[in-house]
């Protein structure tokens, strides 16, 4: 008793998302989803952690993954859109994601040009190439992109109106969905029952954590890991800047991971690849006890 509200993909790590009425799931996730990554001059990944004016950048990717068209939010018009035809041929170029070494394919001085004028420092301009083998950890391991861990991350709409009420609680304002920055976003339908073992089941806050095998249309998803959250979370989608403590402080108060941090979401990798869709029913095959 769940479906599917918004099918989010985000062909550059850490830039804005582009919602979907429909979507192809690979197994590395959303089609094209993270498959961009920009990069230091030498070569380090940038994270809205440490930049978060990435998040005024908007990209949008052909449905074929060979025409990127970046504009930006801020200040629109000042930096003009750009388009590139997506190069796999262009000579590897190392990089590093979490310490961890990787190849990508450099997109060329005009992309580099552009987003080292909107970011106000000399970035470049990544993409993942046809090779790229790496694999998550987690309880059901599969291969991803440029994403911090797994290839999907789901979250319901319970879960947000849950952090929402709890922050309204000590005068804090309401967040969007966006702070989270979620691939599938899934709410519940009207049906019998809030057990989280059947019937409406995603009307219960943080049932999504218990899913270890979910169903959507003709695809399947596997359960890794919930998602630990960091200063990403605390930085304005729109605006492209840190907004105070929210919503990290209030998730600490009931949210503690074990092994410290904060949780909010989940993460998947894919089992079977297939076509989602928005209002496709989401069916929790096997359920698993909660990690926090």
């Amino acid at each position: 008793m769940a479906d599917v509200r918004d099918l989010i993909c985000y062909p550059i790590k850490g830039c804005a998302g582009t919602s979907m009425s429909e979507a192809l799931l690979t197994p590395a996730g959303l089609a094209h989803d993270r498959s961009f990554m920009v990069i230091s001059e030498d070569g380090v990944y940038r994270t809205q952690r440490r930049d978060p004016r990435l998040a005024v950048i908007r990209p949008r990717i052909s449905t074929d993954g060979t025409r990127l068209t970046l504009d930006s939010t801020d200040t629109p018009g000042r930096y003009g859109t750009f388009r590139i035809d997506v190069t796999t041929s262009a000579p590897r170029r190392d990089v590093d994601l979490f310490g961890a070494a990787f190849k990508g394919i450099d997109q060329g001085d005009d992309a580099a040009a552009w987003l080292s004028d909107v970011l106000g420092t000399p970035s470049r301009l990544v993409r993942v190439p046809p090779e790229h083998d790496r694999v998550s950890d987690g309880h059901t391991p599969g291969p991803t992109g440029y994403a911090d861990s797994s290839a999907v991350h789901l979250l319901s709409r319970a879960s947000l109106t849950l952090l929402n009420r709890r922050m309204a609680e000590h005068g804090a304002p309401t967040l969007p969905m966006n702070r989270f920055r979620p691939n599938i976003v899934i709410d519940s339908h009207p049906g019998p029952g809030h057990d989280g073992d059947g019937g409406d089941w995603a009307a219960v806050p943080h049932a999504e954590d218990r899913a270890r095998r979910i169903t959507i249309g003709s695809a399947e998803l596997g359960y890794t890991k919930l998602a630990v959250r960091c200063a990403v979370t605390l930085v304005d989608q729109e605006l492209g800047a840190r907004q105070g403590p929210e919503p990290l402080r209030t998730l600490a108060g009931y949210r503690r991971a074990p092994g410290g941090g904060v949780v909010f979401g989940t993460k998947f990798s894919v089992v079977r690849p297939g076509k989602l869709s928005v209002g496709d029913e989401v069916t929790v095959q096997e359920w698993g006890d909660a990690e926090a």
